[in-house]
């Protein structure tokens, strides 16, 4: 290999493995009021990791589109437990009063069917938010990292949020921050063609907004 082919070659791995270090960026501290507060006026995104699933299945994706396939045998599908939060989260968002005007997920089975369980508006399948280990479909992890990011940096409808269901390999490597099962990340676009994190909501966090309500 010639020098400096060497050279790109070892530039490319460490720019491959920056993009997967599970780092954090600083989030700013918002009390839950500020938090419900600033989400009602719009402007957000809400990045979802899928709700929990079943951990005893595997996914086993050997061509395009295996991935659609909501059989258990063939990929890792949501658990009871993650139905019933994806559930409860839905009902949160509509009793907080939280303006959605788009819904989109990875085509992932338990993407989309966290998304559609929540009950927000017409789920969009979307590639943007590819899982990373599909990612030689879509061009590769710089590809679809990138991808994710582009989406995160656009502003949603005004006055308005955008839900956003993926998976948490894809905000490790988009945002540097890795979420749990049902956990959301509270993305602000900031018009420049970046985004900052200004808060997270696990999934028993919306019954302590809710509480505020009474």
């Amino acid at each position: 290999m010639m020098p400096g082919k060497l050279f790109l070659f070892y530039l490319r791995l460490l720019a491959s493995l920056f993009l997967l270090l599970p780092l954090s960026l600083p989030a700013a501290s918002l009390t839950d009021q500020a938090l419900l507060d600033v989400l009602r006026g719009g402007g957000y995104s809400l990045y979802f990791r899928h709700a929990s699933t079943e951990w005893s299945q595997s996914d086993d994706v050997r061509k395009a589109d295996d991935w659609l396939s909501c059989e258990p045998a063939q990929m890792r599908q949501l658990s009871e437990r993650g139905r019933a939060d994806a559930i409860l989260v839905g009902d949160a968002i509509r009793r907080l009063g939280l303006p959605i005007a788009t819904v989109v997920a990875s085509p992932y089975c338990r993407t989309m069917e966290t998304a559609r369980l929540m009950k927000l508006g017409p789920v969009s399948a979307t590639t943007e938010v590819m899982n990373l280990r599909s990612a030689e479909y879509f061009g590769g992890s710089e590809a679809v990292v990138a991808s994710a990011q582009g989406l995160f940096a656009r502003p949603p409808p005004r006055a308005t949020n955008r839900v956003i269901v993926a998976h948490g390999n894809v905000a490790r490597a988009a945002i540097r921050l890795y979420p749990d099962e049902g956990e959301a990340l509270v993305l602000k676009a900031d018009g420049n063609g970046g985004f900052s994190v200004i808060g997270r909501i696990k999934p028993g966090d919306w019954s302590r907004l809710l509480e505020l309500e009474t």
